[in-house]
């Protein structure tokens, strides 16, 4: 490794003092989620706000060369509903600049049990102050169900509030030890969550439960300013309405491993299936989508 490489991935005795114990790693193996120390100065994320704020405005860094097929991607016109905004760190450079803090990736990479930690996906959300609004609701799910191109098993999730966020505006919330649980096959992967009836999912949350002679936890996530929710790709989760007068601001960052490649995955029909990046990385030497590819998937932390 270069002398610059180690330095970009080097932490103070300050930043050091911040990481999970090896107790609460093993918290985190147990219970599939963990909430953080003090990772982002108020600075930090005062600057993520007004930078998202005139990402919404229009301002951005680099467009996609493409529109990946299953895209969240909010627009002005869609109206005052919840916004999902995917690839923000790619789109953004001064929210780049602020996601690949090395301290982020060092608790994920102590998380994961990994030497190395990349971006998988970024997605800028807004949660307008709309009780009422349908779209506010995230219906119970897991990430790893919509991950079937990924061959690691260790993936995670940073959920990252811009703001004090708590139960009054509708912040994530765990189904405490689902990420040991053996998930019911047949469910198709890519019925996104989003565009599920919350009550068929909230029945199969409970169906996954009783086949792994479980009881569905819920864990509401109080996460004070500039500190990160983490959760294993999984752990089942959720959020409600946002019953306060201000929006919820928030980027959800899903993380990889080092060790995570493409692998093919086929439906039941023999169809395929694909995730957004593989029609935007390169291809590797076998000319699969290469999910290391740092355009896209950028390294935040190696030790």
């Amino acid at each position: 490794m270069t002398a610059e490489l180690t330095h970009a991935f080097a932490l103070t005795d300050a930043d050091r003092a911040l990481l999970p114990t090896d107790d609460e790693v093993a918290e985190y193996g147990n219970r599939g989620w963990y909430l953080s120390r003090k990772l982002f100065t108020d600075a930090e994320m005062d600057t993520l706000v007004e930078a998202t704020e005139r990402f919404y405005a229009g301002h951005t860094d680099r467009r996609l060369p493409l529109r990946p097929p299953n895209l969240a991607y909010w627009t002005p016109e869609k109206g005052d509903v919840q916004r999902h905004n995917d690839y923000i760190h790619y789109e953004s450079d001064e929210v780049a600049a602020i996601l690949r803090k090395p301290l982020l990736g060092a608790v994920a990479a102590r998380l994961a049990k990994a030497d190395e930690i990349r971006v998988w996906q970024s997605t800028l959300i807004y949660k307008p102050p709309r009780p009422e609004e349908q779209s506010n609701q995230v219906p119970w799910h897991m990430d790893r169900h919509y991950w079937q191109t990924c061959t690691s098993e260790r993936m995670l999730t940073a959920f990252i509030p811009f703001h004090h966020c708590d139960e009054r505006m509708g912040t994530i919330t765990m189904v405490d030890g689902s990420n040991t649980w053996t998930e019911i096959p047949g469910d198709d992967s890519t019925r996104h969550f989003a565009h599920r009836d919350r009550s068929e999912l909230e029945d199969l949350l409970h169906a996954n439960a009783s086949h792994n002679g479980a009881v569905v936890s819920k864990v509401p996530m109080v996460i004070p300013k500039g500190h990160v929710s983490f959760h294993h790709c999984r752990t089942y989760h959720g959020s409600g309405a946002n019953l306060a007068d201000v929006p919820r601001r928030a980027i959800s960052l899903h993380l990889q491993d080092g060790d995570n490649r493409f692998r093919p995955y086929l439906k039941p029909d023999g169809t395929p299936v694909f995730y957004n990046h593989d029609v935007l990385v390169r291809r590797n030497d076998e000319g699969l989508p290469d999910y290391t590819d740092q355009n896209y998937c950028p390294t935040l932390w190696r030790e």
